[in-house]
Parts: structure tokens; sequence; C-alpha cells
């Protein structure tokens, strides 16, 4: 902002009016987001990419840029002679001293109007409720039939069929041709959506390509909007290009951004079928298999216990308690036999211990007198006695030449 003495003259430069002049512009709200009406002449596209050209009417003229990054976003064609409507803000290019327009969007002559009667039915239809969340309907993920809305003759017709054919080639496409611009199309959609609410498909798509917001209006028509609405069929709309919104999108109940993108959300990929299917094939191979296994050991189950309890089993089963048995009693005879062994062994011990032979093997002596009973004692004998004296292998005949008892108090009994 430049300050103005008080009491002098100003003098200014060139650059510091222009620099004023500018700041004045850039900081009117109004002339900062403006729309301009007029035709284009002196339309100029360097390499650089933006674009030059004056807008003028029957009065004046306004020079006009469009920098490259939106003039890459237009949807207008823009040609010399061509009306539009131009909006953006204006500002002085400093180096010529020049106002000009700095555009960002255009639009052709009238569609100001048009957008206001888009925004004011949009309005109302939106009150009754035409738009609510709550209504819309899911879509099937396989649908065996597709109503088609669109003109016969439209690019947008072939893209959906290549669509369909490559992502899911078993639905059945049922269409329902109809203008899909001009006056006659807005009737002519709405008589599309009634035959196919006799047929009753899965799902209908509505479609049509690209074009400015007049060749999209009859999908601004009141009458297709509630033919929409009151479709017994979802609806899926792809209606123009990604940017394009229509009334018809909002009472539908899924928006594609283009028609291929409807066939893309109305069908499944087949791609994705297959690996879905091959899922299922190792979850049923699965199944079967735990199935089979607890059938098998069921069966085995079975015939174990039928086996147990045939007669063949128990004759088995008795057999084998009879080798049982006998084993039982050949341990038992074995043991007991062992037992009598060793007691005859012991008995045979004791009296081998007892028996006088072996005691007579061991050095001792019996005697005996001549009447054959025995001698346990020197008072028994007298010198002169003839003795019988027995050892282990025969007998000696001994004479008793003389006695010497042992001095024992008592002598043993006989």
């Amino acid at each position: 902002m430049i300050h103005l003495p008080l009491f002098q003259t100003p003098s200014l430069t060139v650059s510091e009016i222009t620099q004023y002049l500018r700041a004045l512009l850039d900081g009117d709200e109004i002339l900062q987001n403006v729309w301009v009406r007029g035709e284009i002449s002196n339309l100029s596209r360097p390499t650089s990419g933006h674009l030059y050209f004056t807008l003028k009417d029957q009065g004046a003229s306004l020079r006009c840029v469009i920098w490259r990054s939106q003039a890459s976003r237009l949807r207008v064609t823009m040609q010399n002679g061509l009306a539009i409507e131009a909006h953006g803000a204006i500002s002085i290019y400093e180096r010529d001293g020049a106002y000009q327009l700095y555009v960002d969007s255009v639009r052709p002559v009238g569609e100001g109007l048009l957008f206001q009667e888009f925004l004011r039915l949009k309005a109302l239809l939106e009150s009754e409720g035409l738009f609510d969340e709550d209504r819309k309907r899911p879509i099937p993920s396989r649908p065996h039939r597709i109503g088609l809305v669109t003109s016969p003759t439209g690019a947008a017709l072939q893209d959906i069929l290549n669509t369909l054919r490559r992502r899911y080639p078993l639905v059945e496409v049922i269409l329902a041709p109809c203008a899909v611009q001009g006056e006659a199309a807005p009737a002519e959609i709405v008589r599309a959506l009634r035959r196919l609410a006799a047929i009753r498909p899965d799902v209908i798509v509505v479609a049509r390509g690209g074009g400015s917001i007049e060749d999209l209006w009859a999908f601004n028509d009141e009458r297709v909007v509630r033919a929409i609405a009151a479709s017994l069929s979802p609806v899926i709309t792809g209606i123009g290009h990604e940017t394009d919104f229509t009334l018809a999108d909002f009472a539908a109940d899924l928006r594609a951004p283009t028609p291929t993108g409807a066939a893309v959300l109305a069908t499944p990929d087949k791609a994705d079928l297959h690996v879905e299917l091959a899922g299922l094939r190792l979850q049923l191979a699965s199944a079967m298999q735990v199935v089979l296994d607890e059938h098998s050991y069921a069966l085995d189950s079975a015939r174990q216990r039928l086996e147990r309890g045939s007669p063949a089993s128990r004759i088995r089963s008795d057999r084998q308690q009879i080798d049982d048995l006998q084993d039982r009693a050949l341990r038992a005879m074995q043991h007991s036999l062992a037992l009598r062994q060793a007691r005859r062994q012991g008995l045979q011990n004791r009296l081998q211990a007892l028996n006088p032979i072996a005691i007579l093997q061991r050095g001792y002596v019996l005697l005996q007198r001549e009447d054959g009973s025995l001698l346990n004692s020197t008072r028994m004998v007298k010198p002169g006695d003839r003795l019988s004296a027995k050892l282990w292998d025969g007998t000696l005949d001994v004479r008793v030449d003389g006695v010497q008892p042992s001095g024992e108090a008592s002598p043993p009994q006989e």
C-alpha cells in the first residue's frame, strides 16, 4: 500500500502506480471470484501449454490467460468465435500495465442457467428423500441378468459389453435402447426403465458417454430421476466422466465414474471367481476327507465290535484262555515238582547226614559185643571180652586188653 503525503502532490513511478492498482484489484472480493461472458478471439497456444486469448463483446475486450495446469482440465474445446463464460480473478500484468482475467474454469454460455436449474431441482428432490442413503439397495454380487439402458449406437454400449464379456461372460444382458441426448431422451429413458421393470433383472445399468452439461441434461430431468428412484431393481449409473454428476447419479443405488466402471461394479471378475472356486474346491475336498475319515473310523469300530461278538472270535478267545490255563497248570506243576524235589533233596541230605555208614566213613567205629549189642560205655566191657569193630567197609574182631574209664559221673543209658 502506498501512503500519500498530505501537503504535496505525490510523485509515483510507473511501477508504483501499477503495484497500487494491482493491490486494489487483488483486494476486491468481487473481482477475485467473477464470471465473465464473451466471445473468444486472438486465441494463442504457445509451447508452454498456457492459453492466451481475448474475451470481447460489442463494447469492450478483456485479455485472458489460462495456465497450463488449468488448461489441461478444460472440458470446453477452446476456439475463436466460441461464446463462453470464464471464471477467475482480475489482476494486472505489471510488465504491460494491462489488467487481465486469470481464468481457472470455462463453460459454454447458458451452462450457468442450467446449473442453477440443476441446484433447484436437486434441492426439491432431496427434500422428498429421493437421495437418502437409507433407501439405497445393495447390488447383487453375482447377477444372472443385467438390464442396460443406453443408446444402441453409442460407444458406451460397446465398452460395457466388452467389459462384461471379459469379466463375467455368464451374465445375460437385456438392452432397453433409448436416446441419451436431446429433447426426446428423458421420455425414452423412462420408457426403457418401465420395459425392464416387467422383466425384473437383477440389476439395471443406466449409461452414456461423456459430454457437456447440455449433453447430459436428460439425466437431470425430473421424470428420469423419479423413474430411477422407483425402479424395482437396483440401479447403477455410469454417466459421463468421473467429474460429471447428474441427478440420476444421486437417485441411483450406486454411481460409477464411467460406463465401463458401471459394468465393473455390476459384476464380479471371473479371475476372482476362479480363485474363489479353487478355494471352495480345497474346502470341499477337505470336508469330504473329514467325512470319509469319520465313516472309515466308524466302519472300523463296527467291524471290530462285530469281530469281538462273532462265534469265531469267541472260539479264538476260548482257545487262548485254554492255552493260558494249560500254561498256568504246567507252571504250577513244575513249581510243585520243584518244591517236592527240593524237599526230597533236603530229606536225602538229612538222611545222608544220619547214615551210620557216613559217620563211619569219617573215621568212627561201632563196637558190638558178641550178642550184637552196641557198646556206648567202658562200663559195659571188661578186659578179655571179645568185641566186633565195625568200620565203613567191613568189621574187625578185637579183644579188650584193658578198660580206662574217662571218669564221667553218669554213664549214658543203653
